[in-house]
């Protein structure tokens, strides 16, 4: 037992990995002794979150777009120029966009689906290899995509790409869930609900008190709640759960709207 949420000694990759969601999965990570790669657009800010996080482990910035199939291919073939095995693949890199229907841009809605679901899709396909190599029938492999609360129900703002890039993320870790399983790779997502991050800023200084007050447990999401569920997807203690989209919202989407 005092094992089974070890993941000390494995290989991690978080994309979006420099704040946010993917910061609060990357330094759990580190704190708990994995060698963590962290990707992000801007390469001055994953730099220095990287040199930050080294000084409690193992921690390696490779910058990259993940909103084109070339740049998912680039830092795919950066981590297998680095490691044989890649154990853990965190899909948290992700975009938003708000606007009235009327007036909601079509390029917004492309930004959005390619980065949030398309690239998912090419960065897991593109590290095949590095996940079956470290796979086992007793500790697979694991793949862990960052959906949303917002692609269980419709949300209050008007975000659409955002919503159904959500969606459609849930649905795609269920489908490359059956067909990695043979291959001894598992595939979950966790579906956050508000956190404090950049993305979330604004919606948190305006609606704030109100979000807090409609959760059952009254309070915003801190990052230990999200470090936790990644820890517990990325160790042999979830062996035996793939296909599944957890909720880690304080039980918002349990409620009626």
């Amino acid at each position: 037992m005092s094992n089974l949420f070890d993941i000390s000694g494995k290989v991690a990759l978080v994309t979006g990995g420099s704040r946010g969601i993917g910061l609060m999965i990357a330094r759990g990570f580190v704190e708990a002794g994995a060698k963590t790669y962290i990707s992000s657009r801007k390469a001055d800010v994953c730099n220095a979150v990287a040199a930050e996080l080294s000084k409690t482990g193992e921690c390696i910035s490779i910058p990259a777009d993940l909103g084109t199939e070339a740049g998912c291919r680039f830092l795919a073939g950066e981590i297998a120029k680095r490691e044989p095995k890649l154990h853990i693949l965190v899909n948290n890199a992700g975009a938003t966009w708000g606007a009235p229907i009327a007036d909601y841009p079509d390029d917004a809605f492309d930004k959005v689906m390619n980065l949030n679901v398309k690239g998912i899709f090419h960065l897991t396909r593109f590290l095949l290899p590095q996940l079956e190599a470290a796979a086992s029938a007793a500790d697979p492999a694991r793949v862990i995509n960052i959906g949303s609360i917002d692609g269980l129900q419709a949300p209050a703002m008007e975000t659409y790409a955002y919503s159904s890039s959500k969606a459609a993320v849930h649905q795609l870790t269920r489908h490359l869930a059956h067909n990695l399983a043979p291959r001894k790779i598992i595939v979950n997502a966790i579906a956050p609900g508000p956190f404090e991050s950049k993305m979330m800023a604004e919606t948190l200084q305006r609606f704030g008190e109100g979000i807090r007050a409609s959760n059952p447990l009254g309070r915003i999401g801190e990052p230990d709640d999200m470090a936790g569920t990644a820890i517990f997807l990325s160790s042999k203690a979830s062996a035996y759960i793939t296909g599944a989209v957890i909720p880690v919202d304080g039980g918002i989407s349990t409620r009626h709207q």
